[in-house]
């Protein structure tokens, strides 16, 4: 017998469009958010919930279910319900929905979900919210220096749900100051809610109430990190500053104790097998973990080229608890001394480590190499190896530097470590065909002594083996990025845009004021900027036009859209050689072997485009989280060093420019601080954007990027991660340091 219809359900379904959707997901279906908005668009003003209800025939049992849509929209940005009542659709109400950016110095910047100008927020503005919530703005005008200031309407989801601080303790008050300067609110500590934690100590603090109106902050201790000083409280500080997942779930750890310690024998078969080739890995002497191993021989066209990557996309399953976990953080995060990797150990150090003279699971890039670097052909296979032996660095460059002992202990495998140099030598001399744009920069590494302290900043040394493994990664990544473009795959690219307009505008000005011979096209390729920095190299202002150029590029992003990655001069690129501890990467391998399996006739599998365009914004977010927590807790780290050197007279070179002073690198010992305006000298100085300088209005002295400059360490505060200097005439300038030469 047919089912009888409800006459009100009838009614519904040939109004709301979106019927059909909402009887399949609910039993009772309740009117679309589709037909709500167009509904309260024909309104043309805001409409309480008893008129929506009313005006489209929402049966009584139903008004709660609608009630809870309602507030689901208002979380979503899409309506918002005025102090009536009546809810309104945003757009409608010209209110702005977007990301609080705050600021050290107390102000803040709402940024827009659409594109647009951000909203400047005043401090008043900012006691409302933290940074990170995601909130309603409306314009209000514009201040002083013209920009748009904006207003908070609604705070639609908090982003810090704990901050990490210093408790204080103060006449029975007691009260959190976070650690994140982007947090200017100060917490007070519900009653009986410090949890042990004494004066001083570094707490993580669980917010019970948010700032409103003139209520202060409050919450409640949860953990005692530890004494301020403590060896290591940087990272605890950064880790929790930034969100970072450092816990692993109970059911990653169960999934984890499932894995055997070596690679059980079914898993080999259905197996190409490599362990005939003498692979070998070439990594850091701290290095614990071994994710590539290489070989090279010289074949009648030129070379061949092996590259094995561990096969983790076989242990970490797409949707069990080790994927989802492995999403949540999307990379590993490298801190000095500690790692909070993105696999747990037992993967990342043992059957996902391509351990030497043990059988593991790998994917393999085989390439052909023409004797001019170019790539002739490729193929990717899942296969099975066998490290021969675990090089660093050093050893490597040892032994083409003709090291006899090195030489005669490996002499087997020296062949074939200088067959990867003749190989380096041809790919890099296709790198300079492509334009590959080279900076000369200097990384550092912080030395700790016997008791955890730091004994010294040291820089680090990049050798001619660094730059065969760079080299060979870098083909196995386009090798990846090609196979997906033939196939016709849907995948996540490292995409690296061509500078913006206004930059290329402001460079080109910059370069012709000093007078360097090179025209930048329209639109420049990488070429053109490497050969700027080849043209200038032996220029005294080498460094303020490398700096210069380097701050005109855009930054990297993953994104699903094939796009060419400028700075290395490459059409389309991606990550193959990291899915230890970067996501994109594990991401790739499942699509080679889908591809493989399937020889793509199973595409229909695959991620849709829409979920891997959302992978790649959030990998995108998770490499800035890292970068930025690894920055803080280097900048404590080099802040504590500096405690005892306040006084001491060093030379250094200006890296920044600003309207309130210069910010300095010392060349002795690798850090930065800050030479305010006030202490360059008895004249008023101005700033020159344009030209990246601070000019004396009497004077006509002139500090610049890039020029040296002798200073004196004038204050170190540990808590702002801030180290001041002040400007020393009366010592002459040591001249300076060339420094490494790394390509990016």
């Amino acid at each position: 017998m047919p089912e009888t219809q409800n006459p009100k359900d009838a009614s519904l379904s040939e109004r709301d469009p979106m019927y059909g959707r909402e009887k399949e997901k609910y039993e009772r279906p309740i009117v679309s958010r589709e037909y709500i908005l167009s509904y309260l668009a024909e309104a043309g003003k805001p409409t309480t919930l008893e008129n929506i209800a009313g005006d489209l025939d929402v049966l009584e049992e139903d008004l709660e279910a609608l009630r809870r849509r309602l507030r689901a929209m208002e979380r979503d940005g899409q309506i918002v319900r005025n102090r009536r009542g009546a809810y309104g659709i945003v757009a409608a109400m010209e209110l702005i929905r977007g990301t609080v950016s705050a600021h050290p110095d107390g102000f803040g910047f709402l940024i827009p979900d659409e594109r647009g100008k951000d909203l400047f927020l005043s401090p008043r503005e900012m006691r409302k919210v933290l940074h990170g919530d995601i909130i309603l703005g409306r314009a209000i005008g514009e201040d002083r220096r013209g920009r748009t200031e904006g207003a908070v309407v609604r705070v639609l989801e908090r982003a810090v749900k704990q901050v990490v601080g210093r408790l204080y303790s103060e006449g029975g008050v007691h009260y959190v100051i976070p650690e994140d300067r982007r947090i200017a609110q100060e917490f007070a500590v519900v009653e009986g809610g410090c949890g042990g934690a004494i004066h001083g100590q570094i707490v993580s603090l669980e917010i019970t109430h948010y700032p409103e109106g003139r209520d202060v902050p409050q919450g409640r201790v949860v953990e005692v990190l530890g004494e301020h000083m403590a060896p290591g409280m940087e990272v605890e500080i950064a880790v929790r500053n930034y969100g970072l997942p450092h816990q692993w779930p109970e059911a990653v750890l169960a999934e984890s104790a499932e894995f055997s310690a070596e690679v059980p024998e079914a898993m080999k078969e259905g197996r190409r097998d490599f362990r005939h080739l003498p692979l070998v890995t070439i990594d850091g002497a701290d290095a614990k973990d071994f994710d590539d191993a290489v070989y090279a021989e010289e074949i009648s066209e030129g070379f061949r080229l092996t590259v094995a990557i561990a096969d983790v996309a076989t242990y970490v399953r797409p949707g069990s608890a080790l994927d989802l976990e492995a999403q949540a953080r999307g990379n590993s995060v490298y801190f000095p001394r500690r790692v909070i990797p993105m696999l747990p150990e037992v993967l990342s150090n043992g059957l996902c480590s391509l351990n030497p003279h043990v059988d593991r699971l790998c994917m393999v890039c085989e390439m052909d190499v023409g004797r001019d670097g170019e790539i002739r052909r490729f193929r990717f296979a899942r296969g099975i190896m066998r490290s021969r032996r675990r090089f660093t660095y050093d050893e490597v460059a040892a032994i083409l530097d003709g090291d006899a002992q090195l030489r005669e202990q490996d002499g087997e495998m020296v062949p074939h470590i200088e067959a990867l140099l003749a190989l380096y030598g041809s790919l890099s001399r296709a790198r300079g065909r492509r334009g590959t744009i080279e900076f000369d920069t200097q990384e550092t590494k912080i030395i700790y002594n016997e008791e955890g302290r730091i004994e010294r900043i040291a820089a680090l040394t990049r050798n001619v083996a660094h730059r065969i493994i760079e080299e060979c990664m870098l083909a196995a990544n386009v090798c990846a990025a090609q196979f997906f473009r033939i196939h016709e795959m849907p995948m996540l690219y490292r995409v690296h845009p061509e500078p913006s307009v206004d930059k290329l505008e402001d460079l080109r000005r910059f370069l012709s004021e000093l007078g360097v011979p090179v025209r930048l096209p329209e639109r420049p390729r990488s070429a053109d900027l490497a050969q700027i920095l080849e043209q200038t190299r032996e220029r005294s202002d080498a460094s303020l036009i490398q700096t210069v150029v380097l701050r005109s590029l855009s930054q990297a992003y993953y994104t699903v859209d094939t796009g060419m990655h400028f700075g290395l001069a490459f059409p389309a690129y991606t990550h193959f050689t990291s899915p230890i501890r970067r996501y994109p990467d594990l991401l790739v391998h499942r699509g080679i072997r889908t591809l493989l399996e399937e020889g793509g006739t199973e595409q229909s599998r695959w991620i849709p485009k829409k979920a891997l365009q959302d992978l790649g914004q959030h990998c995108s977010m998770t490499e800035r989280r890292a970068d930025e927590a690894s920055r803080e807790a280097v900048n404590w780290l080099k802040c504590e060093f500096m405690l005892d050197k306040v006084g001491e007279v060093y030379t250094g070179i200006i890296t920044g420019v600003t309207g309130f002073g210069l910010f300095v690198a010392l060349r002795e010992v690798y850090v930065e601080g800050l030479v305010h305006i006030s202490t360059l000298g008895e004249d008023y100085f101005h700033f020159d954007a344009q030209h990246y300088r601070l000019l004396g209005e009497r004077t006509r002295e002139t500090f610049q990027l890039g020029d040296d400059i002798t200073v004196r360490v004038a204050n170190v505060n540990l808590d702002e991660r801030k180290i001041d200097f002040e400007r020393v005439t009366d010592i002459p300038e040591i001249p300076k340091k060339r420094r490494s030469r790394k390509g990016k």
